[in-house]
């Protein structure tokens, strides 16, 4: 099974010159803790409510006059639409993320995996479970 079968696609995504708040107000708004950065169709971060909190607000920052670039982690990792859906889960498990960007060759953003699109849509329960406990370990 292929990464692009699971994934989660039409992701909506957040530019790196936008305010911190308005990036809060859309996370809170889709019911998400993060959002892709992007520099219109190129991935150049992602944002999560953690991120905000820890590098802007614990730091004094005003989120509405912080652009999302101040806070954004931008080393992204990510695999292609065509990886197999275990490369994904290798992946999550070592760099202890919940949430993959998925791009396409182009190096386009096309979708983004979850540890819940991982349990729904695979089947794979030792997959699965093998992840959830490999993410959720102390780094």
């Amino acid at each position: 099974m292929q990464i692009k079968d699971v994934m989660t696609s039409n992701v909506e995504v957040i530019h790196p010159d936008a305010m911190l708040q308005d990036a809060a107000k859309k996370m809170r708004d889709l019911d998400v803790g993060s959002l892709p950065v992007c520099d219109g169709q190129r991935l150049v971060g992602t944002l999560t409510d953690r991120d905000i909190v820890v590098r802007a607000i614990a730091e004094g920052r005003d989120p509405t006059a912080t652009p999302v670039r101040m806070a954004m982690t931008s080393e992204v990792i990510y695999c292609f639409e065509d990886q197999a859906v275990e490369e994904a889960a290798k992946l999550m498990k070592e760099e202890q993320i919940r949430r993959l960007p998925i791009l396409n060759r182009d190096k386009r953003l096309v979708g983004i995996v979850s540890l819940g699109d991982l349990a729904v849509d695979t089947g794979d329960k030792r997959m699965v479970g093998e992840t959830l406990t490999k993410v959720s370990e102390p780094a």
